[in-house]
């Protein structure tokens, strides 16, 4: 499974960072049971998935309470990178169950804004369809699963923008800042996805663009050095960020802020 999901494309390197060092102890702790490659072509995604089903039902053959076990290991307590494995189990299970669940599950429990997005993508990896309703914070959100994106590439071009931009201001004198800025740009378009604030991302126009870079490079800035006022207005500088602008940067770096808060253990819920 996690040789399979390391060959995925458009998964987070955070998580295919862990996936990778469970991966190396699994190997080191059980040399014997590891299973030969698989030779495969990355890019004969419809053959690897009719791998992947086979797997999974010679384990649901052999443990009726399979589905049940693996909906119940992810419907229970915070995301982490196991339960992401079982999500993505979940998309190769033929089960009327799981999509019921999956929906009831967003609707009526107080999941992170990741957690949500990382449900909606195994249910449109599932093929399921219609609207979805449910809480982030104290706003309702209604969306298509259809639409919902599986990568980030997916995205639209004036989210896919915004790293660009920060690449372009940081890649020769801090290209850390680019990398760690490009990770935390693509949690935030999946948090924040469905919501007003995402509509206020999706304005394609230079000056929002713009607005939503510079909010982005000054949020890595404070996580990596602290932050200061000279630093700050060398960032607002070099994006165009003039007076009139101000107050709008303001606000979409408050939701950085808030989002990265609430990432960290112990930041917020």
């Amino acid at each position: 499974m996690l040789e399979f999901l390391l060959r995925c494309q458009g998964e987070s390197e955070r998580y295919k960072d862990e996936w990778t060092a469970l991966l190396e102890w699994m190997r080191a702790e059980f040399p014997d049971a590891a299973a030969p490659p698989v030779e495969s072509d990355e890019e004969d995604e419809a053959g690897e998935a009719e791998l992947m089903k086979r797997h999974i039902q010679e384990k649901i053959e052999r443990d009726s309470d399979y589905v049940a076990k693996t909906l119940e290991s992810v419907t229970s307590g915070p995301l982490t990178a196991q339960k992401l494995l079982a999500l993505e189990q979940l998309t190769y299970f033929d089960h009327p169950q799981i999509d019921d669940t999956l929906k009831r599950w967003l609707k009526t429990e107080k999941l992170h804004p990741l957690q949500q997005f990382h449900i909606l993508q195994t249910l449109k990896k599932r093929r399921a369809s219609g609207v979805v309703e449910f809480h982030r914070g104290e706003e309702l959100v209604k969306l298509e699963i259809e639409a919902v994106p599986v990568r980030f590439e997916e995205f639209p071009p004036s989210i896919l923008t915004v790293p660009e931009r920060v690449r372009l201001q940081t890649e020769i004198n801090d290209p850390t800042v680019s990398l760690l800025a490009e990770e935390l740009w693509e949690q935030f378009a999946m948090g924040a996805y469905g919501t007003a604030v995402y509509e206020t991302m999706l304005d394609d126009d230079d000056r929002s663009i713009d607005i939503w870079a510079a909010a982005l490079h000054q949020a890595m800035n404070d996580s990596l050095s602290g932050g200061d006022r000279s630093e700050r207005e060398a960032v607002l500088e070099a994006y165009g960020i003039t007076d009139e602008l101000r107050f709008r940067f303001e606000q979409a770096y408050r939701h950085m802020h808030d989002f990265m808060k609430s990432t960290t253990p112990g930041g917020g819920d």
